[in-house]
């Protein structure tokens, strides 16, 4: 009893769980003690050992297959970054068949992963050729190196370093959008990229930004009504392009509030194109709102007429328009009216990893929907790591959770080995249950 009574204490202090049992099992045997199975001293012993090298072993394969998911991590790393030296190499090429490829590889890249210290080293030769693709390309190819372009500026933050890339590229983007010759593509790409460069990384300069909302209005307001009245008749591919250009104008608005278009925008909402309506309408909403936020008594012009405009698009069922296309018009003008005569805004969350963040105004959706439309799938994974995205949307420094979700993150090998311990507990609790099943029968 003394010595059990030394061993409970031994036990208290830090000893392993295995460790504890063996000795105790040691020490009952001397004592002439035996578990409630019956087995012998060499028997436990023999456990115990057996329990200590499968231990071992699965600890050392365990550091292995930590070791082996490091090495394939850094291979990966390091294919992935050939692969892109090899894209920007490509931009370069003889055939506009590879370079074409090489802007759509690149801008997956861009899109789906933060490479600010990649690609700082390279930023200047990344912008001489997507320069060259905009002077000497086609339609297609200067509409992928413009959207190329502003992923470069996101990536780089939006600092000293996108603005000097911006200022090289500015006047192509200023040119291309202006040309009536130039593929509509190439124009709409331009307008966006004029107007999402300027507003990540120019923002600060009030000379560029006015410059800016000058020409991305020249393009658009070519879509108001003449003076009878009459809308202009929308060219092919026309539409698509003011409205680039209205989106861009808009996001850029959110920095520099003006309200002068509100007349000619209600007109607008007449056009017969269901996109660019949908955008006349969010536009109106924004205006709005930036109006209210500026001054507690801002009256629409019009309202009346607004209202009843929005509510004939909020209640469209003509069959003559597309059936998706009436459900999202019907959606979106319902919103822009329930604001415009309640001053209620529907509020939405988006949530990415452990954070999220609330799209509660006009203003905010402008801003989201702008990097949504240039980042697709990969704005979630931006917002999470992008220090540019981050601030924009005041969600501070990025969260240091990857690095510990990874370390605590359960490996294949780690659910093999418990899937296989689970297992064999399950086949012993069986074998038990049937070996008792048999001395009943």
């Amino acid at each position: 009893k003394d010595r059990m009574k030394k061993l409970k204490v031994s036990l208290s202090v830090s000893v392993s769980g295995s460790l504890c049992l063996c000795l105790c099992l040691c020490l009952c045997g001397r004592n002439g003690v035996k578990g409630e199975s019956g087995a012998s001293d060499d028997d436990l012993a023999s456990e115990q050992m057996s329990h200590y090298s499968s231990t071992s072993e699965n600890a050392s394969a365990l550091e292995d297959a930590t070791a082996a998911e490091v090495v394939d991590e850094l291979t990966a790393q390091e294919e992935s970054d050939d692969k892109l030296k090899q894209s920007i190499e490509d931009l370069t090429d003889k055939s506009a068949k590879t370079r074409q490829a090489a802007l759509e590889s690149l801008r997956q890249a861009f899109s789906s992963r933060v490479l600010y210290d990649f690609l700082t080293e390279r930023r200047i030769t990344v912008a001489d050729s997507l320069e060259r693709c905009l002077k000497k390309g086609g339609g297609e190819e200067q509409a992928a190196a413009a959207t190329l372009f502003v992923l470069l500026c996101v990536q780089l933050g939006g600092g000293d370093e996108a603005e000097e890339c911006f200022k090289m590229l500015r006047p192509l983007f200023s040119a291309i959008l202006i040309d009536r010759g130039a593929s509509v593509s190439a124009r709409q790409s331009c307008a966006r990229a004029l107007g999402m460069c300027c507003y990540v990384s120019a923002a600060e300069d009030g000379e560029d930004l006015v410059r800016s909302m000058g020409q991305l209005e020249a393009v658009f307001m070519s879509s108001y009504p003449n003076r009878e009245g009459a809308l202009p008749a929308a060219k092919p591919g026309h539409p698509a392009l003011f409205g680039a250009a209205l989106q861009a104008w808009a996001l850029l608005v959110t920095l520099c509030p003006v309200s002068r278009h509100l007349p000619k925008l209600q007109a607008c909402l007449e056009s017969s194109d269901v996109n660019y309506r949908i955008a006349v309408g969010e536009t109106i909403a924004l205006l709005v709102e930036l109006g209210r936020d500026i001054d507690e008594d801002f009256e629409v012009e019009d309202s009346v007429g607004l209202c009843v405009s929005l509510k004939g698009l909020a209640t469209d069922s003509n069959k003559h328009r597309a059936k998706n296309d009436r459900r999202k018009q019907r959606s979106i003008f319902r919103e822009v009216l329930h604001y415009i005569e309640n001053e209620d805004f529907q509020e939405e969350k988006i949530r990415f990893g452990v954070e999220g963040i609330y799209i509660d105004s006009w203003v905010r959706r402008r801003m989201y929907d702008a990097f949504k439309d240039l980042l697709e799938s990969g704005v979630r994974h931006h917002l999470q790591f992008n220090c540019l995205l981050r601030d924009i949307f005041g969600l501070g420094a990025p969260l240091i959770l990857d690095a510990a979700v990874k370390a605590n993150k359960i490996s294949r090998f780690e659910k093999h080995l418990f899937n296989s311990a689970a297992f064999k507990a399950r086949t012993k609790l069986r074998n038990k249950v049937r070996d008792k099943r048999a001395d009943v029968m």
